[in-house]
């Protein structure tokens, strides 16, 4: 049931991103979705808004600068029991040039951001904070308005609290510019 939810979440996000496009055409704005793979048997879905600020393209060197902002559906699922997480994030997000392979420019990206976590207590862990620090570390193929990337994303409370078993994604990213 829950997964007919993030379906339906995912296509209400794209119809709506899909009608307002042409509003932001060739703009500094975007958005992607995210398919994410948890530790064990978590999944999820992340939909997110991204700001390409004109003034912080290049600032160092080649590197490009954006923040992203989030929403993430996990799902956890074992035997008969499911349980779900929402988790909104903010990221500030570097990417600098890495290799090239058939004209098409590779980034390596890096961010460190903060998340807010609906529960707590998730795939039978204790989480100990609503409040996590969303660290990530990608590579990203650039298509042009079309970027397509690979993270792992890990969240945590920095040890602020004990326990801090902290969970990792492996995410798949696909993103737009308007």
């Amino acid at each position: 049931m829950k997964t007919s939810y993030n379906r339906l979440f995912v296509l209400v996000f794209t119809l709506f991103i899909l009608a307002t496009k042409a509003a932001y055409a060739s703009s500094n704005h975007g958005y992607a979705v995210d398919f994410l793979k948890g530790e064990g048997n978590v999944t999820g879905t992340k939909l997110a808004y991204q700001y390409h600020p004109q003034g912080m393209q290049n600032f160092v060197g080649d590197a490009r600068f954006y923040l992203e902002s989030s929403v993430n559906v996990w799902q956890y699922r074992h035997d008969q029991q499911s349980q779900s997480n929402v988790v909104l994030a903010v990221s500030p997000v570097v990417q600098f040039p890495a290799f090239s392979v058939y004209n098409t420019p590779f980034y390596v990206e890096a961010g460190i951001g903060f998340s807010l976590l609906d529960e707590r207590y998730f795939a039978g862990k204790n989480l100990s904070t609503h409040y996590q620090f969303e660290d990530r570390i990608g590579l990203v193929a650039d298509f042009g308005e079309t970027n397509v990337a690979l993270r792992i994303i890990h969240y945590s409370n920095a040890g602020f609290k004990a326990p801090n078993p902290g969970i990792n994604f492996l995410t798949l990213s696909v993103a737009q510019r308007f």
